[in-house]
């Protein structure tokens, strides 16, 4: 499941389905991901949240300045221990 350039997830349940498709592609087909390890799979993720910016501006678009980043960083912080 990857997400394109054109690409968008306009609301918090797409972004539910979103992740629950991710996890869905990473139980078939896992072994297949760069970054099959949660270490190497968070580090890859800091690298290009860092990298964003470069990813936008290759792709003709502009980082969203109003994301909800602390949405996200709350999410990825509370599934360390929501059951």
């Amino acid at each position: 499941m990857t997400l394109g350039a054109h690409d968008e997830i306009p609301t918090r349940e797409d972004l539910a389905a979103f992740v629950r498709a991710l996890h869905e592609e990473y139980l078939q087909r896992g072994d297949e991901w760069e970054n099959r390890t949660l270490d190497t799979f968070l580090e890859a993720l800091s690298a290009w949240i860092d990298s964003a910016p470069g990813w936008y501006r290759n792709f003709g678009k502009e980082l969203p300045a109003g994301g909800d980043w602390t949405f996200l960083a709350r999410a990825l912080s509370a599934a360390t221990v929501y059951e």
